[in-house]
């Protein structure tokens, strides 16, 4: 397919024109996922419920998405990408919907968990179609965008839901209609783009929840693990706690900042993705952990001598580790599936990636009454810093072990990495560069 062409054949839309669109909807997505960060504090004061609320509002949003992840995360292997992202997106439309008319804990426990399933159902057909319609020859890029369009909208969505919570008694009744009409509008879009994969029997079976890692992709997946857990770690803590750190331990007065300093981490995290896409995917791993390790030792500092600025710092950092890790695990991970397992082996990695998102803020929400913000803060970043050396001792290990052969290469059609299995034969049409077929 052409890549330059916005429409095949009168009726879908060309493989530059889908790509860009699914870059859109991971961006739209994660930027719902934020959104609601900054206004906690309001809803907090508005309905008189604690903190502990709060991380347990933020935790039912990685319930949902798990189990989203465990049940219907390769459900796009088997029935397409195209009808499975469009529900997903109705499906958060949903969510943001919920939000609009929230009138207590219940309704945002409830939002919470549809943006959750939402998410979850999307996260793995969104990755694989991204590697599906990267430029012929440069499957990378799918990976790449994946890092960046997801610390990008959830750089947007804080830092757009924290000045609103600045300017308008009201920021939820502004965000949230915007969210639900962009998400209808693009699932109406998304259903234009072609088919990449050929529907196949299954998909009852892959209901059954599991996580399952096909032999041959296991050795780069276990590798990517503590580099994974210590970054969405990091991010889990600014999601959950940053607004009311900022807030009540830093003692700033300006009500965006809570939401602004989540901006900083994303926007540094964008930032890092990019770098990322520079580097071998295992040195990027590398670098990002030694970063996560520095960032969390700033944030502690941050709070030791209540700096605002050092906070700042540690943030750019810590977005800065948890780009560079996310894009490079991502990478490795995706050099190493098919075509047939791609969204199921991408949907384990967010398994792993959201459980390390929730349970740590989870926790730190459960004893935050016992042992107050400040101390449980402190403890929260010592366990990701010792996250992040761990991490930064097993990169160097799995460096060592063998030669970063990460870099870009072309990835076969699904159709012709069937064909290669069943006959080996037919290897040199196998080489033919990727083609995104519209199936009928």
């Amino acid at each position: 397919m052409n890549g330059g062409s916005c429409l095949t054949s009168g009726r879908r839309l060309g493989q530059g024109a889908s790509f860009s669109l699914l870059v859109f909807a991971n961006v739209l997505l994660m930027a719902s996922t934020s959104a609601p960060s900054p206004i906690y504090p309001l809803y907090l004061e508005r309905w008189g419920f604690s903190v502990t609320i709060l991380t347990v509002v933020f935790a039912v949003y990685v319930a949902g998405l798990v189990g989203a992840l465990l049940t219907v995360g390769s459900l796009s292997d088997y029935l397409g990408r195209r009808p499975v992202l469009v529900a997903s997106l109705l499906v958060a439309a949903a969510g943001t919907a919920i939000f609009w008319a929230a009138d207590g804990v219940f309704s945002l426990v409830l939002a919470r968990i549809v943006q959750g399933i939402a998410t979850g159902t999307a996260t793995g057909a969104l990755a694989a179609g991204l590697v599906e319609f990267s430029p012929a020859g440069r499957p990378h890029v799918g990976p790449t965008m994946t890092a960046v369009g997801t610390s990008f909208g959830l750089a947007i969505g804080g830092g757009l839901a924290g000045v609103l919570v600045q300017v308008s008694p009201r920021p939820d009744a502004e965000i949230f209609p915007a969210l639900t009409l962009a998400f209808v509008v693009l699932a109406a879009l998304v259903f234009a783009i072609p088919e990449t994969v050929v529907p196949r029997t299954g998909g009852l079976a892959a209901l059954r929840p599991k996580i399952r890692v096909p032999r041959e992709t296991r050795r780069e997946f276990f590798a990517a693990l503590p580099a994974i857990v210590a970054g969405w770690s990091t991010t889990g803590l600014f999601l959950a706690l940053a607004p009311s750190l900022v807030r009540d331990v830093l003692h700033v007065g300006f009500v965006a900042a809570g939401g602004l300093s989540i901006t900083v981490l994303f926007i540094a995290n964008s930032a890092g993705g990019l770098w990322a896409a520079r580097r071998p995917a295992r040195g990027a791993t590398l670098l990002g952990a030694v970063l996560l390790s520095l960032g969390a030792a700033g944030l502690a500092a941050a709070m030791v001598f209540a700096s605002p600025c050092v906070f700042i710092g540690g943030s750019i950092v810590s977005g800065l580790g948890v780009g560079l890790t996310f894009n490079g695990t991502l990478r490795g991970i995706s050099g190493s599936t098919t075509a047939k397992s791609r969204s199921e082996v991408f949907s384990a990695a967010f398994v792993v990636s959201y459980a390390a998102l929730g349970l740590p803020s989870l926790a730190a929400g459960l004893v935050i009454p016992s042992w107050g913000l400040e101390t449980t803060t402190y403890l929260y970043t010592s366990f990701i810093g010792a996250l992040s050396l761990g991490a930064t001792l097993h990169a160097v290990r799995h460096l060592a072990s063998r030669p970063d052969q990460s870099r870009p290469s072309r990835l076969q059609s699904p159709r012709e990495e069937s064909d290669r299995h069943d006959d080996r034969t037919r290897r040199t049409s196998a080489r033919t560069p990727l083609s995104v077929r519209e199936t009928t």
